[in-house]
């Protein structure tokens, strides 16, 4: 009996060790499982309002069951509690509030007891392996692991990590790429989610972090930090851009990622299905970088709108097609790469739409200043772009012009500042006649014009405005995800004013401070007190005198 018992003890701990070995996770938990496993099958037996706990030891697999029982004044609960006299005759050293040990003889497993001790271990075992994979993965969002195809359902494709289980989903696949049951695949880890079924490990083969991370991988100077990549764009299976940078200025950035005969770059390209790719030199300047990102079309000039993150770049016609590239593709990638919006113009274009502004321009200075044709062209000529230009620019500006004296510039001023003054009437009787408040002029920058078109739009005290975003100001722009990246412009309530994002965000703040919906900033409540502090002591000394 002896024999069998100490038999049972060393297969214990054999199965606990065979289990720990087998799902990777600590033996203790094993044990654990065990532990928890007997005690419910023991409170089966003896009744679940007893307190049954059971000890394996884990040095022999010596297994001991006791109920615990609560030494109390009075016993109101007998499966539980145990009072301080009888308590006190199993050990005399016994006192209110300890827990005595009851000891149970060795329970005999049923077939059903089994049964539910299995399920037991078998539930704990998975729980604390499913802890154990989340553990180990959580901290590698981020990084490159190669897997086995272990099956494919509906598209997605569960990848066999050795110790866990990924997925690829459908829409993180590079497109028209066939994985098939037993393939070797590389993957980029972008989650790792507690979920109710285990811990979902989330692969990708179409971001952009993907190529970057191969190219580290090929590519030992920017593994080792000397080349850096600033950005990349992907448009999986068909194109790829990337811009990099070097911090040694005796190595080639682009030179080193296409490698001899350009064997680092190809092995990015097999890896990614023959995906093509751009290596760019990264420029501080947006010019610059804008015009590599959009090789390889040539561009022969590029105006830039820093305040809407917008560029214009002008090419040759026979370089259009190559700009903008198959479907957009060239341009899209190009302005994924670099983060501005970028609109494509032939010189063509350009050159009727200049032609245009400068009609446009003609003939709203002959309409505000009176004058012929030929005057206002030689304003719009010398760079006059506005009625407000002429009227408060240095006179001499205007004087010197081929063809005009210092009399026919103050007359052409004064015309200026009369169209403007009238205009400006005008649009005070608009505001009125909408019934926009007086108290807006108080925000600094705000104009008449502005008052008509917050007016307009239905915004017509302070507090109105306070309670805007800067988004309903000036706009917004949004890139559609299932359109190929195009991006759609959703215009402000003061478009058409040049006003950028931090002068609308001020000119709100301001009128929130007016109001006392907010405290001014430190800076400017110094500041106050500074000048109040200046002004009292003069008053101090004329009272004392």
């Amino acid at each position: 009996m002896a024999v069998a018992v100490s038999a049972n003890r060393l297969e214990l701990l054999q199965i606990a060790d065979a289990v720990a070995r087998e799902k990777s996770i600590d033996r203790k938990i094993v044990l654990q499982a065990m532990e928890d496993a007997i005690q419910k099958a023991a409170k089966s037996r003896y009744g679940s309002e007893n307190d049954i706990r059971c000890e394996i030891d884990p040095r022999t697999g010596d297994t001991r069951l006791f109920r615990v029982l609560a030494v109390v004044e009075k016993v109101e609960n007998d499966a539980t509690q145990i009072s301080l006299e009888e308590a006190k005759r199993r050990n005399p050293e016994a006192k209110l509030g300890d827990l005595i040990a009851d000891p149970l003889p060795p329970l005999d497993f049923g077939r059903v007891a089994a049964q539910n001790a299995k399920q037991v271990i078998v539930q704990k075992v998975r729980e604390a392996e499913r802890e154990r994979q989340y553990n180990e993965y959580k901290d590698r969002v981020g990084e490159i692991v190669n897997g086995t195809v272990k099956r494919v359902e509906y598209g997605n494709v569960i990848v066999d990590l050795g110790r866990a289980e990924g997925i690829i989903r459908r829409d993180e696949m590079i497109p028209r790429e066939n994985l098939r049951y037993g393939d070797r695949v590389r993957a980029y880890i972008y989650d790792v989610r507690r979920e109710q079924r285990g811990p979902q490990i989330f692969l990708s083969r179409a971001r952009p972090e993907f190529m970057a991370k191969l190219f580290a991988m090929e590519v030992p100077e920017i593994y080792d930090g000397i080349v850096e990549i600033k950005s990349v764009a992907r448009d999986p299976g068909s194109r790829a851009k990337i811009a990099v940078i070097s911090k040694d200025s005796s190595i080639d950035p682009v030179g080193a990622c296409v490698g001899m005969r350009g064997q680092r770059v190809q092995a990015v390209v097999n890896e990614l299905q023959g995906e093509k790719i751009d290596i760019i030199q990264w420029r501080p300047d947006p010019a610059e970088f804008i015009v590599n990102a959009l090789a390889p079309a040539e561009v022969t000039k590029v105006v830039l709108d820093e305040d809407s993150n917008r560029i214009e770049v002008v090419v040759p016609e026979s370089q259009l097609s190559l700009a903008i590239g198959r479907r957009g593709q060239n341009v899209r990638l190009a302005s994924q790469l670099t983060g501005w919006d970028i609109d494509i113009l032939t010189e063509q274009e350009e050159s009727e739409r200049r032609q245009k502004e400068f009609a446009e321009r003609s003939q709203i200075f002959m309409e505000a200043l009176d004058v012929d044709e030929v005057i206002a062209q030689l304003l719009v000529t010398e760079g006059f772009a506005t009625v407000e230009e002429i009227a408060y620019v240095d006179l001499s500006e205007i004087a010197h012009i081929e063809g005009f004296d210092e009399e026919t510039a103050q007359e052409i001023q004064t015309r200026a500042r009369e169209y403007l003054e009238r205009i400006e009437q005008e649009r005070d009787a608009r505001r009125k006649e909408l019934g926009v408040s007086d108290d807006l002029a108080q925000v600094p920058g705000m104009t008449t014009a502005m008052m008509v078109a917050l007016g307009e739009n239905g915004i017509k005290t302070l507090e109105d405005f306070a309670d805007c975003a800067t988004d309903d100001l000036v706009g917004w722009t949004e890139r559609k995800k299932d359109k190929d990246g195009e991006v759609i412009r959703h215009k402000g309530i003061l478009d058409g004013f040049e006003l950028s994002r931090k002068e609308a965000e001020d000119m709100i703040m301001a009128a929130r401070m007016i109001l006392g919906w907010i405290e001014p900033p430190a800076e400017e409540a110094a500041e106050g007190e500074e000048s109040d502090a200046a002004a009292e002591p003069a008053g101090d000394t004329g009272s004392s005198a």
